[in-house]
């Protein structure tokens, strides 16, 4: 019996064309029936090839399914360097077979861009800009850290560069590297804060070196309140570590973040690792805003925010691996319901503040276990010339594993 049949075939090629392919690329060329790619991809082609080509359109989904019409037939898309680096070859990779598919890689625009700047690629962060919210670039930005950005277009670095300084690290070192591997090929560099290059290539690569001070820049939880719009409404940096420490929050996985205020636990859950994913139900209309502001000055534009109260805005939601109550635990069926909708395996944690909330915690420690702390914080103010310990609010928490 045989295997299902080959007859897709992506192919990296930089701006040498046809002659920076390798044999293997070359032949599945030849042998395609049907060519895929953008206008600039296609244009590396000979004038005389009459074979079919269908240029990418918006939405991408829509070229996809036609290369889905074509199936068995000999069809090759052409994609800028390395196909599975944030490339089309990961997109197609999850809606056709692996054993459909064979997958020929060229350099990268990171790799190209580490090989003119003496950068080891191990060391480097990598994001991609192109069709994606600018501010996913805060979520990057440490002192002393090396980026590789694609740009969207020509227009990204200045963007790029207004998000450095507007965020303090105007000192940053910026170098664009256009066209990387064509007789076209330059490199730009400058500093952030006086950034002023605009007349560039829309296909570049921007490299970052991070320079500058921000407090608020932090890889653990617990950032420090004032990096948060809010009402008051907030879960205090010392009660937010512990809460990120006892949801221990794993590459991957979903959070419901239920009476999320302005969004603390849910946006530290996803700045932990660029792959968790997190939903934050609020009602409050203010504190929604707060929560799209917070997201995005922080990193995580992508933080899903549901509007309603729970439990009724609940059912329809994806099932979650953790779950966190910050508010409205005294609601009717809340935690009952949040408790149904852990799978085996998944974590539940909830902060109290009241005598009725810490009763409601207490019955559920009795009927499915876990752990009760009582997290007590003083902080020093100044009395007059003197310092002097100010309590805030005892916070109870129950955290627990569903078996």
């Amino acid at each position: 019996m045989t295997g299902p049949k080959k007859w897709l075939a992506v192919i990296g090629i930089g701006e040498e064309g046809q002659a920076g392919l390798s044999a293997a690329a070359r032949s599945l060329l030849e042998q395609a029936q049907i060519l895929v790619g953008g206008r600039r991809h296609l244009g590396f082609l000979d004038e005389g090839d009459r074979r079919e080509r269908l240029v990418w359109e918006s939405p991408l989904q829509k070229t996809i399914d036609t290369i889905l019409q074509r199936r068995g037939q000999r069809v090759c898309v052409l994609a800028t360097g390395d196909p599975m680096w944030y490339g089309i070859g990961a997109t197609l990779a999850r809606q056709i077979p692996l054993e459909e598919m064979t997958l020929i890689p060229a350099p990268s625009a990171f790799s190209l861009a580490c090989s003119r700047l003496g950068w080891p690629l191990a060391d480097v962060d990598t994001l991609s800009l192109c069709g994606r919210p600018a501010d996913l670039l805060l979520g990057y930005l440490y002192p002393g850290v090396r980026l590789l950005l694609l740009s969207g277009d020509r227009q990204t670095p200045v963007i790029v560069a207004q998000r450095l300084t507007e965020a303090g690290f105007g000192e940053s070192q910026m170098t664009v590297l256009e066209r990387m591997g064509s007789p076209e090929e330059r490199l730009i560099q400058g500093p952030a804060a006086t950034w002023a290059h605009e007349d560039l290539a829309n296909l570049n690569t921007i490299a970052i070196e991070v320079r500058g001070e921000n407090q608020q820049r932090r890889c653990v939880p617990g950032l420090p309140d004032g990096a948060y719009c809010h009402d008051g409404q907030l879960t205090k940096r010392e009660i937010r570590a512990v809460t990120l420490s006892s949801l221990a929050p794993q590459p991957g996985q979903l959070l419901w973040d239920v009476g999320a205020g302005c969004g603390s636990i849910s946006i530290e859950w996803l700045r932990s690792d660029r792959r968790c994913r997190a939903i934050a139900i609020e009602s409050h209309p203010q504190r929604r805003q707060y929560l799209a502001d917070n997201a995005a000055a922080l990193g995580v534009p992508y933080l899903e925010i549901v509007a309603g109260k729970a439990p009724d805005v609940l059912a329809d939601l994806p099932q979650p691996h953790c779950i966190f109550i910050g508010g409205g635990l005294t609601t009717p069926k809340v935690l009952e319901t949040c408790w149904q909708a852990l799978p085996p395996g998944g974590r539940l944690v909830v902060n109290a503040v009241t005598v009725e909330s810490e009763q409601t915690l207490f019955q559920a420690q009795q009927l499915w276990g876990g752990e009760l702390t009582r997290i007590a914080i003083q902080r020093a103010q100044p009395l007059g010339r003197f310092l002097s310990w100010k309590a805030m609010a005892p916070v109870t928490q129950w955290s627990v594993w569903k078996e």
